[in-house]
């Protein structure tokens, strides 16, 4: 984490107390959040970012900021106090308030943090773990972006144990649905991408949505359908999706066979970077060149 954190209004140090154990949401998992890319001191697809938590923070009875412009202009504030041009954001809604922990001190419905870190470094491709009933995709729920996140985070740290770096998370189904922290894609024998549909009970991530609405490949299309692990057999190339990754080649899955091809992944990200540019270059400030 970078020196300074956001804290509602305020930029603070990190090694500062600002929160407090009577914020409800602090010990339940309550509230939502997101991650961001920040390139040249753009958050990319700020819009959607947004957009989701507020709709994340409606399902889940979160109070949430009224006024987008008034959160993106406090993390932009905190770029700069971090230097954090090119770097990942995360930002966090808290709920404080409700039920029988609630502290006494207690004067805000919410609290915003949010912090920057370096960009990671990720491998070439990836090695993933299967797990059955991982998602369920009939709860209400499903697909929300909370706090709660530690499910999640157990997965991916015993799939590092074993040598994997992540895990694709079926439903009760059988079904694909997302891995812990990314969208899943597979390239059929034609051209054609296919991810799982937001009803599998995957996350609406933000680079899937630019993929499907707003990236193009000569020869190649992309959509929506279910996929079950035979799909991901018989794919052409599969790859993953995420803020952070962008887009990372699929080489291998613990107990299926599959193909490691990247030509058509590796087209789409070219694309996916061109679209980060076209976003990041009329937003660019001359401080960040």
């Amino acid at each position: 984490m970078h020196r300074f954190l956001l804290h509602n209004d305020e930029i603070r140090d990190a090694r500062e107390n600002v929160l407090t154990p009577g914020q409800i949401g602090l010990l339940s998992g309550w509230g939502v959040f997101s991650t961001l890319r920040v390139y040249d001191g753009v958050m990319f697809a700020w819009e959607r970012h947004w957009e989701r938590m507020r709709r994340d923070a409606e399902r889940m009875n979160v109070p949430f900021p009224a006024d987008p412009r008034w959160l993106e202009s406090n993390l932009q504030k905190l770029i700069a106090a971090n230097e954090a041009w090119n770097s990942t954001l995360r930002v966090v809604v808290v709920r404080n308030r409700g039920g029988l922990y609630e502290g006494p001190a207690i004067t805000r419905d919410f609290d915003v943090i949010a912090f920057t870190v370096p960009v990671v470094r990720w491998p070439a491709s990836v090695k993933l773990g299967l797990i059955p009933h991982g998602r369920h995709a009939a709860s209400e729920f499903a697909g929300t972006k909370y706090i709660s996140w530690s499910e999640n985070l157990r997965r991916y740290e015993r799939a590092h144990g074993q040598g994997l770096d992540e895990v694709i998370l079926l439903n009760e189904r059988g079904e694909v649905a997302e891995c812990t922290s990314a969208n899943v894609f597979a390239v059929a024998a034609d051209g054609s991408v296919w991810t799982p549909p937001l009803a599998s009970g995957g996350l609406a991530g933000v680079t899937r949505a630019v993929l499907l609405e707003e990236v193009q490949v000569p020869g190649s299309s992309i959509g929506e359908k279910v996929l079950l692990p035979a799909d991901l057999e018989s794919a052409s190339e599969l790859f993953i999706t995420s803020t952070t990754r962008e887009l990372l080649p699929v080489a291998h899955i613990d107990g299926l066979k599959i193909s490691s091809g990247s030509a058509i992944g590796t087209r789409l990200q070219a694309a996916f970077t061109e679209r980060v540019q076209a976003y990041v270059g009329p937003r660019r400030k001359p401080v960040y060149n």
